[in-house]
């Protein structure tokens, strides 16, 4: 049978590289901040590599480098935690997301037919909101499952799928839209379809070597292919 992207019951969608992309500093600088503030160290996240990372997993990769050992990690994270929230949240006027290409077409014929949209990201709940609703979208999205308490994607995107299943039932089929090789690895961990944008920084042969169900070069590509299958 072949793949069919509209026959799902519920699309959970990675916000950074899938949604939207990113043009100002707000969440970078309030990263930077938080790890002054909570942990006294001068260094930013620069060189980390945070594509389909969560915001957890970019302090502690950040904050090791910087020599903070795993014990002052563990415990000065709430405040940590706390602060990018508050910066994010005092800047959010200064967040500029781009729309990838054709995402709102593609939301708006989902919404039509009558499918659970949520969000599935690495972000912090409430800064992953944050971008979302400067970039236009938040009245598509019904709930969102982010990195608050969970460090690892495919932990993300097991919630998601669980979250989906308590309003939908326990048959409900999910598919995930990312753009990165760990949100394909997540959403295979989670049992769930996922079809793989290239709207982000990985190239097509990257990510369909790791055989997500569909690999377009953006969300364009899914509308022709729903045009098509009509004739």
């Amino acid at each position: 049978m072949s793949f069919r992207w509209t026959d799902f019951d519920a699309y959970l969608f990675d916000i950074d590289g899938t949604l939207l992309n990113t043009r100002d500093l707000v969440h970078y600088d309030a990263l930077n901040a938080a790890m002054h503030e909570a942990y006294g160290v001068n260094t930013t996240i620069d060189g980390i590599q945070y594509h389909g990372k969560t915001d957890l997993g970019i302090l502690r990769a950040a904050l090791e480098r910087a020599g903070i050992n795993d014990a002052t990690f563990t415990s000065n994270l709430p405040a940590a935690l706390n602060a990018v929230r508050r910066n994010v949240s005092e800047n959010s006027s200064a967040l500029s997301p781009e729309v990838c290409c054709s995402i709102a077409t593609v939301l708006d014929h989902l919404k039509q037919a009558d499918k659970l949209l949520g969000v599935a990201s690495g972000n912090l709940e409430s800064v992953g909101w944050h971008k979302i609703a400067a970039a236009g979208l938040r009245d598509y999205f019904t709930f969102g499952c982010f990195s608050d308490n969970h460090e690892t994607r495919a932990a993300i995107f097991g919630n998601g799928v669980a979250e989906a299943r308590r309003r939908l039932g326990a048959n409900a089929t999910v598919c995930f839209i990312g753009d990165t090789p760990e949100d394909i690895r997540a959403a295979h961990r989670a049992g769930a379809a996922v079809i793989a944008v290239c709207t982000g920084v990985f190239e097509q042969a990257e990510l369909s070597s790791l055989h997500p169900d569909l690999c377009v070069n953006s969300c364009s590509e899914l509308l022709e292919l729903t045009t098509s299958s009509h004739h």
